[in-house]
């Protein structure tokens, strides 16, 4: 903790973090315990379990959650880990039961996650105190959130301020059209960090730069002029301008991080296609294509991009201290039907190419990093997002100590 308490102090604001930072195991622990285990993370869509007793896994390094819909409708979320003696109940990534039964030893719950059968329990044991262990969840206009802690931070003001732009596109109308995992041999801080900057967009990301104005710097002439048809064009598409800055700099105690930001999309692009074309039926309260993308952040690792047709979410996960993943959405109108609404590749191009593209440089990042040779640098003014993130991940490792 001494060498932790250190290693902060002697970082210099503004500056990329030590080497240690991204390679020590023993902060890793810390992060997982202080960061993973305590932030709110986008898990899913009610809509992938429309049905009693529909479920879907979600893991993360050793956890394993169950998120299932109830006799009663309601979806809930219980850790995949059996009373008895710990095995997963859940050996499927997904599927439909009538009730939940163990693999090992059959000990079988109900889909409310209530032990109801244990074959040669003795009597005196209580079978209502070994139900299935709870996993904290929050649906918010459809999405599906979920904590590890016991205590986790609240989603209150996150539900009040995000629900008119969530229900602007329909969150809750939406369904998952497509959905591809990213394996990135780096460390999870790199996949973030990345995220949260578009210094690179314009050298790394020539598909992404052609259309989006995020690629120059926000106080820019060229971004105002940019901004000036997408913004007087909103009432005409059904939409309205929010501005909703509660991210890593604004945080209020007790209360989960987010944010809410549009730009504008140029050259007479409609939406994130590689034509510019749109990509499928106009989704929420949006009446016509809006030439512009939002930002939402749920959280310090969760995001959503929302276009007039569709919305791409973004989850960034470690699998080890030097190896993460990144798990991209693609949710289109809840109606709309695949090979006539919309086509999956025309869907996924631009994100998926980026995504491809963010892993090579992500992955040659590290192994920078990894040199004997690396040291942190200074963070340009267009990593503003990235700088905060940084201040708010010291803070973090700060209440450790």
């Amino acid at each position: 903790m001494e060498k932790l308490e250190q290693l902060i102090n002697n970082q210099i604001k503004d500056w990329s973090l030590d080497q240690k930072f991204y390679k020590d195991k023993e902060i890793f622990n810390l992060e997982i315990e202080k960061i993973y285990m305590n932030s709110w993370l986008l898990a899913g869509h009610e809509s992938q379990i429309p049905n009693p007793g529909d479920y879907f896994l979600f893991n993360l390094l050793t956890e394993s959650v169950i998120i299932i819909r109830g006799k009663d409708g309601l979806i809930r979320a219980f850790m995949n880990v059996c009373r008895h003696r710990g095995s997963h109940v859940c050996l499927e990534s997904k599927g439909n039961v009538k009730r939940l039964t163990c693999p090992y030893h059959a000990w079988t719950y109900n889909l409310e996650g209530d032990l109801v059968a244990a074959k040669n329990l003795s009597v005196d044991i209580d079978k209502k105190t070994l139900g299935l262990h709870n996993c904290s969840i929050e649906l918010i206009q459809g999405l599906i959130l979920i904590n590890f802690s016991d205590r986790p931070k609240s989603v209150e003001m996150m539900k009040q301020e995000l629900s008119e732009p969530m229900q602007m596109f329909g969150m809750k109308d939406l369904k998952i059209a497509a959905h591809r995992n990213y394996s990135i041999d780096a460390n999870w801080k790199l996949t973030v960090e990345n995220y949260n900057e578009c210094y690179h967009c314009a050298p790394a990301h020539p598909e992404y730069a052609k259309s989006h104005s995020l690629k120059y710097d926000e106080s820019s002439e060229e971004y105002e002029l940019a901004q000036k048809p997408m913004k007087e064009t909103l009432d005409k598409c059904g939409m309205k301008d929010y501005d909703i800055a509660a991210d890593y700099d604004v945080q209020i105690e007790s209360q989960e991080q987010y944010a809410y930001h549009r730009y504008a999309l140029f050259g007479g692009y409609l939406t994130g296609s590689e034509d510019g074309k749109a990509l499928a039926p106009l989704i929420g309260d949006i009446s016509d294509y809006n030439p512009g993308a939002s930002d939402f952040s749920l959280g310090p690792v969760s995001f959503l991009l929302a276009y007039s047709d569709h919305v791409v979410a973004y989850v960034f996960t470690p699998v080890s201290h030097h190896t993460s993943q990144c798990d991209v959405y693609w949710m289109v109108d809840k109606d709309a039907k695949e090979g006539g609404d919309y086509d999956i590749e025309r869907l996924i191009w631009l994100w998926d190419v980026t995504t491809k593209a963010d892993e090579r440089i992500i992955v040659n990042n590290q192994k920078g990093v990894n040199s004997r040779k690396y040291s942190s640098g200074p963070f340009s003014e267009k990593e503003s997002t990235e700088k905060r993130f940084i201040s708010w991940y010291l803070d973090q490792l700060r209440e450790t100590l």
